[in-house]
């Protein structure tokens, strides 16, 4: 897709531009010849036909809404926050914004200066931002969506490299290292937000939600496993330029928070969307921030919840007693999670049966009883085998048995159930 397309702010020659081109590629000639490929290619050129009217609409938009003077006179007042007593007023500038099809448009808009003393050499210093775009959150010198959806796939593709070429196919064609930027700027505008909401909490200013009024709630919490770099000190290495870095296996606590129908299936909608968070912090900033969403999302209008995790007792401590400070409701339930538990069974099979078959047609018949319900029938099963294991067989059989004990006496539950 062509690199930079520049703006015509005419949405009829848009229009006719797009029925131009696609007229053509609409042409069925030279049928015969044609096979999976060419017909790929066709797809492919009408749909970056496709946006880049899309992104031409937008540019319009953009700039009809830039020329109004209710909108500038709104950006001034929603951009208060930013503007000290020594910020003043410095006419208009020019300022391209980037629209998916790589379209670009120009704006002409106010721009506000903030002339601060600097301590050494008693110079002045400037810092100004355009208060219509901040508003808009469009400062980068990207529309929202397209901010979004390169965050978006910097943060789950493998590399900032493949970011970059799913990008490309969808109209947005921008250097790696704006990806890169883009990708972690966005990340800690989240976490400022986040945070934000997690001292409004603390002083009782975060207003309680209702998006969760009336629903079934699902609260999963559980840990993971994630390497980190960490830089090492001393001088840069003169061949790479860095200081190299240390890879840390640290445990990230995370946490979905989801609704489901009167079948249990998952609900996600702009209505009701799927909440995911976590954090490095340790539990405590974990609680902090489940407490954050549980409130922003109105936990205490919910009509069920259930909490779902694994064995870790931090879970089962602190945050059943969470639930209950925030006004859960009185169908709260607390249930362990079914795969955590087959994991120790396997473990438990490996351990206890030295022959194959034998070991996986327990494994299948434990699930089974499991899944009915009938954890303490199994369980007393288990306990069995511990008469007949030594050595290091019995240290792995106990450990399996006493992970599952451990599970029912922190979460309190009746039976266990899966996601």
């Amino acid at each position: 897709m062509e690199k930079n397309i520049n703006a015509t702010l005419d949405l009829g020659k848009s229009l006719k531009d797009f029925e131009a081109q696609v007229t053509k590629l609409l042409e069925l000639t030279n049928v015969t010849e044609w096979d999976g490929q060419v017909f790929k290619e066709r797809e492919q050129k009408i749909r970056d036909a496709a946006i880049i009217l899309a992104g031409q609409c937008i540019a319009l938009f953009l700039y009809n809404l830039s020329q109004s003077q209710e909108a500038l006179d709104t950006a001034i007042t929603q951009t208060q926050g930013w503007w000290c007593p020594e910020t003043q007023r410095h006419g208009l500038r020019k300022r391209q914004i980037l629209t998916v099809g790589n379209v670009l448009v120009t704006l002409m808009l106010p721009y506000v200066v903030t002339r601060t003393e600097k301590d050494s050499k008693n110079k002045s210093e400037s810092q100004g931002f355009y208060p219509f775009l901040k508003w808009l959150g469009m400062s980068e010198g990207l529309t929202p969506l397209v901010w979004s959806t390169v965050a978006q796939y910097g943060a789950i593709s493998g590399s900032f490299e493949a970011a970059c070429t799913f990008l490309i196919g969808w109209g947005i064609n921008i250097s790696l290292r704006r990806i890169e930027r883009l990708t972690y700027n966005f990340g800690k505008i989240g976490i400022n937000l986040r945070q934000s909401k997690i001292l409004n909490r603390k002083s009782g200013n975060l207003p309680s939600g209702d998006v969760l009024k009336g629903q079934r709630v699902v609260i999963a919490a559980d840990g993971g496993r994630t390497k980190i770099r960490i830089n090492k000190k001393g001088r840069k290495k003169a061949k790479t330029n860095c200081h190299g870095f240390t890879g840390v296996w640290v445990e990230p606590k995370l946490l979905t928070i989801y609704v489901v129908d009167e079948q249990g299936k998952k609900v996600n909608n702009s209505d009701i969307p799927i909440t995911n968070d976590g954090t490095y912090n340790g539990y405590k900033a974990f609680l902090e921030i489940l407490e954050m969403h549980l409130v922003s999302l109105g936990i205490s209008q919910a009509k069920q919840v259930l909490l779902i995790a694994d064995g870790a007792e931090w879970i089962w401590i602190h945050i059943p007693p969470l639930l209950k400070r925030l006004g859960c409701p009185s169908e709260t339930y607390q249930l362990f999670d079914f795969y955590h538990v087959t994991e120790h069974l396997q473990t438990f099979a490996d351990a206890a049966f030295s022959d194959d078959k034998e070991r996986k047609d327990w494994f299948k018949k434990a699930r089974k009883t499991l899944k009915k319900g009938n954890a303490w029938s199994l369980m007393k099963q288990m306990d069995e085998f511990i008469l007949h294991a030594t050595g290091e067989r019995c240290k792995r059989v106990l450990s399996s048995i006493g992970y599952c004990w451990r599970s029912r006496k922190s979460a309190g539950v009746r039976q266990y159930s899966r996601i």
